[in-house]
């Protein structure tokens, strides 16, 4: 892990930069997630990266281009530039994972629209207002990321 970046809260998640895309010439950004059970963000589409998720623990279930994979620790998976994908947390313990992306949209849209973590853990759970949702959504906009639908929705209920 990069020692000068901090955790962050991103949305429901607690995120670490591990490398920055501002750190090589081609913009190579990695982000180490880590998420509660059920969490999952909007059906959304990258215009300009693709996106590669690396499971380290946990069970999550992906939805790209309207298929289902259910992705476990050490696998990995990719969402392609273009493409219709979501994600939603299935282990009831949470999940961590890997997400690689270039030219470094995704984690400027995660900087811009994360606080420093203020706890170990994660953020306190919460559900997004009219208000958050649109503010999200013009951010996604300005970075490439286009939302188009809802969240997924765990398949069995928490253990």
């Amino acid at each position: 892990m990069t020692p000068s970046e901090a955790a962050l809260w991103f949305l429901n998640t607690r995120v670490r930069i591990v490398v920055p895309a501002a750190s090589g010439a081609d913009g190579l950004s990695v982000i180490r997630h880590w998420a509660p059970y059920g969490d999952s963000p909007p059906l959304h589409v990258h215009d300009t990266e693709d996106e590669v998720f690396h499971v380290l623990e946990g069970r999550v279930l992906f939805s790209v281009d309207g298929a289902l994979q259910e992705v476990t620790a050490g696998q990995t998976l990719m969402a392609p530039k273009g493409v219709p994908h979501s994600y939603v947390v299935e282990s009831p313990e949470g999940a961590k994972w890997l997400t690689v992306t270039r030219p470094g949209d995704f984690e400027a849209l995660v900087r811009e629209t994360s606080r420093p973590a203020s706890g170990p853990g994660l953020p306190p759970a919460g559900h997004p207002t009219p208000e958050m949702k649109a503010h999200l959504a013009e951010v996604c906009a300005r970075h490439g990321i286009r939302l188009v639908g809802a969240p997924l929705t765990p398949r069995q209920p928490a253990e």
